[in-house]
């Protein structure tokens, strides 16, 4: 069946045109001009009745239609065609895939995660400066232990003020045993101190000025937009978003740093897919396609995947 489309033209860029044309030979369109051309059946048909008497002779009008493409679709249609982009060949059915191993929602990361971290009853500025700290936290760490560390640290009242009057080692103790808890209690004060001085105890709405503060990264600073703002800023790339882009061929050339294949991935993911991503990739790579001997044989992109070969085995 042939749609609107397919002539080129949508119905609601279409205007039709109608002109009158006499039957009666000699007569002009209405309005004046020169008469329109007439085709070989008609001037036939115009040459017999023009020996009928003028009383039997009916004057009819017949409608010439003509389409007309909208100012619109001419403008369309003059912009040259834009060449695709790369993408993975496959990528889309490996997301199905993906979704479909990640639909009971049970990875570490499912209940563990930074959204599940802070207190949903303290006020909006203080829930973002837990959110931004729960982030800080779990740099290499693994999401039940930052979630223990959050947890004592909300039992105490977790805020800007509250953080700056404890001292340090009683701040290293409530946090241990994360990963560089040393360096993160230097952080963690240095940045409170700077939140409570700059931004009235709150955290930034850029990622530019989020990535100024120690001890915050780039997947931080994207994760915090997304969470504590509701930004889609970009696609938050850890170590596990990392690891399995780089195995599923997403990005073009192999990546070395998980900066890098953010820039890879957003290049070419739709847009309206980043705020998936992270917890998707995340939670896959807890469960399945794990750092080190990943369980392929129960993976669905088994046959989709590069590296699954060269990681277990035909």
């Amino acid at each position: 069946m042939c749609s609107a489309q397919d002539t080129g033209m949508s119905m609601a860029g279409v205007r039709m045109v109608t002109r009158s044309r006499s039957r009666d030979p000699g007569t002009g369109p209405r309005g004046g001009g020169g008469e329109a051309p007439l085709r070989r059946g008609e001037a036939a048909a115009e040459g017999k009745k023009s020996h009928s008497p003028a009383k039997h002779q009916r004057k009819t009008q017949k409608l010439s239609v003509t389409y007309e493409a909208s100012d619109h679709e001419k403008e369309e249609g003059a912009k040259p065609p834009e060449a695709p982009g790369w993408e993975p060949p496959d990528w889309q059915q490996q997301l199905v895939n993906i979704r479909t191993m990640r639909s009971g929602k049970d990875a570490p990361v499912d209940q563990l995660g930074a959204e599940h971290c802070y207190d949903p009853s303290a006020p909006p500025k203080v829930q973002r400066y837990q959110v931004l700290l729960s982030l800080m936290l779990s740099s290499q760490t693994k999401d039940q232990v930052t979630a223990g560390a959050m947890q004592r640290l909300r039992a105490r009242g977790l805020t800007v003020d509250s953080i700056l009057q404890t001292d340090d080692s009683t701040l290293g103790t409530l946090i241990y045993p994360v990963g560089f808890w040393r360096s993160k209690v230097k952080y963690i004060k240095q940045t409170s101190a700077i939140l409570q001085q700059r931004y009235g105890g709150d955290i930034p709405a850029s990622v530019a000025e989020l990535v100024a503060l120690p001890g915050v990264g780039p997947k931080m600073a994207h994760l915090a937009m997304a969470v504590a703002w509701g930004a889609v800023s970009g696609i938050a790339v850890d170590t596990h978003v990392h690891r399995i882009a780089n195995r599923l061929g997403w990005t073009k050339t192999a990546t070395k740093s998980p900066e890098k294949t953010r820039a890879a991935l957003e290049a070419w993911l739709p847009r309206e897919l980043w705020s998936e991503i992270n917890g998707l990739l995340v939670g896959f790579g807890q469960q399945t396609c794990l750092p080190v001997h990943p369980h392929c044989q129960a993976c669905l992109n088994r046959s989709l995947c590069p590296a699954a070969r060269s990681l277990c085995g035909p």
